[in-house]
């Protein structure tokens, strides 16, 4: 087929029309690709404009071919944070162990990547804005799939019909919930809770995290520049405390009982958390589900598999994810693309899943006996291992695929 065959035959076919649910980080992956192998892409956001700021990120083994390929990871390794120290202490205060994080997080010093999630997004949503339609302030209310396509009704009144839909909306999916049910079914609860948030860099902290630990609780100060720093209250918690969800103040009010009658730095978080207009907080969980489809509509993402910041590959997953499903579908109707995706993505994605068991056990021990036998692993870490990271990060080699043409 010559150029101009190819031309005529891209002006004469219509492009199938697909709609993405979610303007975060998996979302304006997937728009990208399936834009690059023909697709009509439509991507609607609750949020007024993509979201700024946020808590560092990694992106590290396979995600970052994803990123390369995308054109975006020179812009992304001009945005490295580059932490150079992670500082364990008693809950008296005094220093347990001083390391390089990357011997914690089994990352590889030089390659892999840390950067704010607003400049992750930001490096997404400038990839693809000129190619795709955005939706902001809108967001899906109805599905009714058909034989013909999937009907979509939107909050903002509108409605239009898809040849597929995607859920790219996160751990809470409201796309999940229409398509599989409750996110009861699939949310594994891990058995801690967390508040971030951000709060005046008093501490002479930079580029580096200090936490403190006490049994089953844990507060961290996360410096990426100079001027403020990440605050983090980790807590076990024996049940997911469900009304605090959707209560700004019952979580907060949770916090500071939980943390009332601690030391160090915690007084001045909890002040901060009171008046901080950005509390992120959560329970610390997972979402697995036995398939990630049903008819023409897929979920990806921390919709379909959020495996907890415990692994540290949130991220990573969504950006390795979102390529493996458009090109899944590169050449493919959606009930055969939809199989392969789940055949070449589930493997990965469950070893990187796994990885949550070492990291609960090794940041927050819940007993006395356990925390001082996690600190005594802790001074035994002189030195950086080799730069091998773990095997789960780079598991998957991402395959090329080429649009039909």
């Amino acid at each position: 087929m010559t150029l101009t065959d190819q031309q005529t035959k891209t002006r004469t076919t219509p492009r199938r029309k697909v709609l993405i649910s979610g303007a975060g980080i998996a979302g304006p992956v997937l728009a990208y690709w399936l834009n690059r192998y023909g697709y009509a892409v439509t991507v609607v956001e609750k949020a007024g404009a993509p979201r700024s700021g946020g808590y560092p990120i990694d992106v590290r083994g396979t995600a970052l071919d994803v990123v390369r390929r995308m054109g975006i990871l020179p812009r992304l390794r001009d945005s490295h944070i580059d932490l150079r120290r992670l500082t364990f202490l008693e809950e008296d205060g005094s220093e347990v162990a001083l390391l390089h994080p990357h011997t914690v997080t089994g990352g590889v010093a030089g390659r892999d990547l840390e950067v704010r999630r607003g400049d992750l997004t930001d490096a997404l949503y400038t990839a693809v804005r000129d190619d795709a339609e955005f939706l902001f302030n809108d967001s899906i209310d109805t599905l009714d799939q058909s034989g013909h396509g999937v009907d979509v009704t939107f909050r903002g009144g509108g409605r239009r019909t898809f040849d597929m839909v995607f859920g790219a909306d996160g751990t809470h999916s409201r796309t999940r919930e229409m398509l599989f049910g409750p996110e009861e079914r699939f949310h594994h609860y891990l058995g801690y809770c967390f508040a971030v948030f951000t709060m005046r860099n008093t501490f002479g902290l930079s580029h580096e995290t200090v936490m403190w630990n006490a049994p089953g609780r844990a507060a961290a100060l996360y410096a990426v520049g100079d001027d403020e720093v990440h605050a983090f209250l980790n807590f076990a918690q024996p049940e997911p405390p469900f009304d605090a969800f959707r209560d700004p103040r019952a979580q907060r009010d949770l916090v500071a009982t939980v943390f009332a009658d601690d030391g160090w730095e915690v007084p001045g978080m909890l002040a901060a958390l009171r008046d901080a207009d950005d509390v992120f907080f959560d329970a610390v969980s997972q979402i697995r589900m036995p398939r990630w489809s049903s008819g023409r509509v897929a979920l990806v993402g921390d919709a379909a598999w959020a495996p907890s910041f415990l692994t540290g590959q949130g991220t990573s997953l969504s950006l390795v994810g979102a390529y493996m499903l458009a090109g899944s579908l590169a050449e493919r109707d959606h009930a055969t693309g939809f199989a392969a995706y789940e055949h070449s993505t589930r493997e990965f994605v469950t070893m990187n899943q796994a990885l949550v068991g070492k990291g609960g056990a090794t940041l927050f021990p819940t007993t006395p006996q356990a925390l001082k036998e996690r600190n005594e692993r802790l001074r035994s870490l002189s030195a950086m291992p080799a730069d091998r990271g773990r095997p789960a990060h780079s598991a998957l080699t991402l395959p090329e695929f080429t649009p039909t043409t």
